[in-house]
């Protein structure tokens, strides 16, 4: 996914500044999608040449003029037919899960203290989820539209941080294990 189509998603939720949707990534969409605000600005420039998005300047008193995005029926467009693409398979990218298998071959405690800090980092972003999953949704059983969809997504965070904690728990039970017997 280009970060182009997670900004049309966003826009068309809600238009914006380009400060407001930097604000919103990181609250948000960065969850899943993770963009700097520079990242964005870019990002958002490149999608008024493309005619995707349209700005307009709002006066404020006392400050710079506020660039408000909006999608065009072009961006619209574009995100039907990128919605409408065929995903291939997700890739799989994990310097963890490559450090545990060559963990043998360096300091096995370096990298058990490392799955340790990611568990930790993974426990902490499930509160936060679980949080937002309280405050946002609690009654996700009538939900409809928008709001479902946002709500099918931040169950899709909630099980991948269940399923990271998981893990790191089995590789740190089963390499302390190892340790172990190999003292033994």
């Amino acid at each position: 996914m280009a970060l182009e189509h997670a900004i049309l998603v966003a826009l068309q939720e809600k238009s914006g500044s380009g400060y407001e949707l930097a604000r919103r990534f990181d609250r948000s969409i960065g969850y899943f999608w993770a963009a700097s605000h520079q990242q964005i600005y870019r990002t958002l420039k490149r999608m008024v040449e493309l005619g995707w998005v349209d700005v307009q300047a709002v006066v404020q008193q006392g400050r710079p003029d506020k660039k408000v995005y909006r999608v065009s029926d072009a961006g619209r467009a574009e995100l039907r037919r990128w919605l409408a693409e065929p995903d291939g398979p997700a890739a799989v990218r994990n310097d963890l899960a490559v450090k545990v298998r060559g963990a043998s071959m360096g300091d096995v405690r370096d990298v058990m203290e490392q799955v340790a800090r990611h568990r930790d980092r993974h426990a902490e972003r499930l509160d936060e989820y679980r949080a937002i999953e309280q405050r946002d949704f609690p009654d996700a059983g009538r939900l409809t539209g928008q709001r479902l969809h946002q709500y099918l997504v931040l169950r899709a965070g909630i099980r991948s941080e269940q399923c990271a904690v998981e893990w790191c728990d089995e590789v740190l039970e089963a390499m302390r294990r190892d340790e172990e017997g190999s003292r033994g």
